[in-house]
This record gives C-alpha cells, structure tokens and sequence, in this order.
C-alpha cells in the first residue's frame, strides 16, 4: 500500500518533548490513540532509524519522519439500511443508543449489520482518522454491550473528542447486574488490564507491563445472590468493566468469557430468573449516560439511554425474589 510521508526537523523549542505528543502538536486532525498505534506498527522513523516507542525523547536536530497509510477503499463494509436509535445529531456528530448484539465495526469474518455499516448508509460525511474501516468511530461498545455512543463526522471533531477520551474529561456511567453482593457500597478497582497468554480473546488483569485501568462503582440495589451496579469509568480499556469485575469477584450476569453466564445459572433461585437468563443471551451491561463538551459549540451536552427489555426483564425477575434499596 502507498503511504504519504511528513517529515520535521527538531528545534530548541521541541527539545526532551515526547514523540508522540510532538506528533500531535505537529500533524493536523490526528489522534494521540492513531499516532501511538503508527509509532508502534513501525510508520515513525527517527533520523532514519525506526522507533516504537511514543514516549522516545527528542533532542535539537533530530529528523523525524511519519508515513500515513493511504486511504483506501472499505474492503469489508458496505452502506446498509439499519434502523438507528438516534438520540441526538447535527452536522458534527450522532449520539446513539447502540442495541446489544450489534458489532461497531465489521471484524473477521463478519462484514455486515454492524453500526459502521448503518452509518454509512445513513451519513456519508464520516470522519476519517484512525483507518476507514473505523469511519467515525471514537470509540467503541463490546458487541453484546448495550448503549450510548458518540460518533464523529469530521475529523476535527474526532481528533477534539478522543483528546476528551484520553484526557478522562468525558464522563461513562454503565449500569450493570453482577453476581454476588459486593462487600462495599461503593469503591474503586484500579487494576492493570492485558490480553491474556492462554486465551487471545480475553483480558486478565495484571500487577505489571499491563495498561493502567480504573473503575469505580457504586451498587443500587442488592438482591438474592445478584446486585445492580452503577460504574463509572476513568480509563476505557477493552473489556474494562468486565475484567474489573471479575477481578473483585462479581462477574457481569450472563458474561459467557468472564464466569458470569453459567455463575448466574447456578445462582438463580426461581424459574423467572432462570427464563431472564436465558432470554438475555448477553452480559448484562449498558451504557446508561455519556457526557462530554461539544468540541465546536464547546456546550456541554448529556445523554442518556433507558435500560434495555432484557436487562429489565431479568431486574424484575429478581426484584420479586428479594430486594434492598440502599
């Protein structure tokens, strides 16, 4: 594939700063999150030598040199006309309610009815950055993770929010069933997260060389053997509230990678329960409220989506067993 590349000349003025942060003062409409992730793949070189680490410190005369990949053609998604639940758009960005079941962008093996193919249909004006085979998205739900979600249509606005995302300014409240009854009402988990060795699709957390993740919760309401809890993310890593959990113990009901599916199978003490669950066929996890500054009016916007059917329908499966409001 051809790449474009832009070449720099470190000045006095540049000297001990960082390459990536470099990089994202000098390049226009570009994430941090897209130029770590071409530092690490090797697009970066420095006076001719490649470097993979965005943290390498710049000294006065040093010539650095980044190749983006050229744009290319969708090669897996195609415009398809899926109904969307829009909860708010204008001609920077849509807000949505993203229902479980639905990937946000097309991966192996699977090339429609995800999100990205629906907005292709229903806008053609997407921001770009980060690959087009991610058209606007800055950021994403697990496929069976219901929700709220903001997706960028210029690529000014994307850059705008992802530096929100990575400045921790955008607040994500989930609300989730877990198993168990955790021993505080409230608390925070701040543990490092990386893939695992032994299974590629799953997460582990890790007391080193993992990425720094951080989640506080809050519980609503205690059941027989199940809580629902309010969570409120700090960091967003990949599958983050779902490890977090499963780290303290009280894995997200119906979690079939994290011990949460066949717990709550065991767990359940009526056969209401039980037919929720099976009904559910999904962790039980949504998006509930997404705030952040609108990067062209810089107003300050909140959305929120109602509980999906199936989470309610387990709630109430599990409210008429037992219930305590804190």
């Amino acid at each position: 594939m051809e790449t474009a590349a832009q070449i720099y000349h470190i000045q006095e003025n540049h000297k001990r700063k960082r390459l990536d942060r470099f990089l994202i003062s000098a390049t226009e409409d570009v994430s941090r999150t897209y130029l770590q992730k071409l530092i690490r793949e090797g697009a970066v070189t420095i006076n001719d030598k490649v470097s993979k680490q965005p943290s390498q410190t710049l000294r006065v005369g040093d010539q650095v040199c980044i190749s983006f990949p050229e744009s290319r053609p969708l090669e897996t998604g195609q415009p398809e006309e899926i109904p969307l639940d829009i909860l708010y758009e204008d001609n920077h960005l849509i807000v949505l309610n993203k229902p479980a079941g639905m990937l946000v962008h097309p991966a192996s093996g699977v090339n429609s009815g995800t999100l990205v193919n629906a907005l292709l249909s229903h806008c053609s004006d997407l921001s770009g950055i980060g690959g087009v085979e991610r058209p606007g998205i800055v950021h994403r739900l697990d496929k069976d993770t219901s929700g709220v979600l903001v997706v960028a249509k210029t690529d000014v606005v994307h850059r705008a929010l992802s530096g929100q995302f990575e400045e921790h300014t955008i607040t994500r409240q989930y609300v989730a069933v877990v198993c168990g009854i955790p021993s505080e009402v409230t608390g925070t988990i701040d543990a490092q997260i990386a893939r695992s060795r032994r299974d590629r699709r799953r997460m582990t957390t890790v007391e080193n060389n993992g990425r720094h993740a951080v989640t506080h919760y809050q519980v609503l309401e205690i059941y027989n053997k199940f809580s629902l809890v309010q969570l409120t993310l700090e960091t967003g890593r990949l599958h983050q509230i779902r490890v977090h959990l499963q780290h303290i113990g009280h894995p997200v009901t119906g979690d079939a990678i994290y011990g949460g599916e066949q717990r709550a199978l065991n767990d359940a003490d009526t056969l209401p329960i039980k037919h929720a669950l099976i009904h559910l066929r999904r962790q039980a996890l949504h998006a509930r409220t997404l705030q952040f500054e609108h990067p062209i009016t810089h107003e300050t916007l909140m959305f929120s989506a109602p509980k999906p059917a199936d989470m309610h329908r387990l709630i109430d499966a599990l409210r008429t067993l037992t219930r305590a409001h804190l």
